[in-house]
This record gives structure tokens, sequence and C-alpha cells, in this order.
């Protein structure tokens, strides 16, 4: 690493169709938290930054549960003009998706499901060698955007048999 410099992480970004309606997914759900001002934004110093011609956004930052007053956030901004994209997928190149641990895996996609989201793929228990059992699932929140649940532990759950 080039020690001429330093690194910390501070958030992820979404383009959203409908900001509010995803932040407030990710504020119910997992207990993410705004943090003001919401952005109103545009200008040319925007455009040039973006690269989007006449760009204009509105959007908030969400503080991530579990990281304190100073964590990282997830970043939900609605542009002007929103381009349609490829649905996302677990395997296309580029942004994958983002990862909450839980404490019940399958409660938490049933509750995804609930609030407009939908599950990916089915809830799978898994002993990985040397790191220990997971419980995970991929769900989509409501704008099709993955979110990967966990569970890691060194007991498997009484209700989920263990897949091969």
């Amino acid at each position: 690493m080039d020690k001429s410099f330093k690194a910390r992480y501070t958030h992820t970004n979404l383009v959203a169709r409908d900001w509010k309606r995803l932040a407030a997914f990710y504020e119910r759900l997992f207990g993410c938290i705004p943090v003001p001002p919401e952005r109103d934004l545009s200008g040319e110093w925007l455009t040039r930054a973006t690269g989007v011609r006449e760009a204009a956004l509105r959007g908030v930052h969400l503080r991530l549960p579990g990281h304190g007053d100073s964590g990282p956030t997830l970043e939900i901004f609605q542009y002007s003009e929103v381009l349609d994209g490829a649905a996302p997928a677990a395997n296309r190149q580029g942004y994958g998706h983002v990862a909450f641990a839980v404490n019940d895996v399958a409660g938490t996609a049933d509750l995804v499901v609930r609030n407009g989201g939908s599950l990916v793929g089915e809830v799978v228990t898994r002993t990985l060698p040397g790191v220990g059992l997971l419980v995970f699932a991929y769900a989509a929140d409501p704008e099709g955007n993955i979110i990967e649940l966990q569970q890691w532990s060194g007991e498997p759950p009484s209700d989920h048999g263990e897949d091969s």
C-alpha cells in the first residue's frame, strides 16, 4: 500500500428511484439512522464531479448499525434523471450486495419480504471449516438491490438443518 496517504471507509452509495421510500426501508428494518441534513444538490460543480449532465440529486446518509456515531453510512441518492440498469444479480460485475449481521436470518428475510422486498435465494446453514457456522440468505430491497443477511455462531440453530 502506498504510505503517502491514509484511507478510511466512509460510505456506500445506492442510486434510488424513490430515495425516501428506500431510506425508510433501511431505517425500519435494519435500524439505520438518518444523518442530517438531507441532501438537495445541483449545479455546475456537481456536473463536473459526477460527469452527469445537469446533475441534480436528493437524498440522505443513513448511519449503519453497530459502528457508533462516526461509523460508515449508506448514502441513498435519487438523481433528477435515473438511468435504468440491469437487474442486480449476485454474480454481476461491480456492486454486489450490502450485508447485515442479524440474530434471526429467516425472520429478517420474512420482514424484508413483508416490507416490499423479496427473497433472492433461500436460507442456508453451512459450517465453514476454520471459520464457523453460517446461516445466511440473499434478499433484495424494494428496488432490487441485494442484501445479505448473515448470522455466525458455533452452534447450529434448532430450526435449520445443515445443508451439504
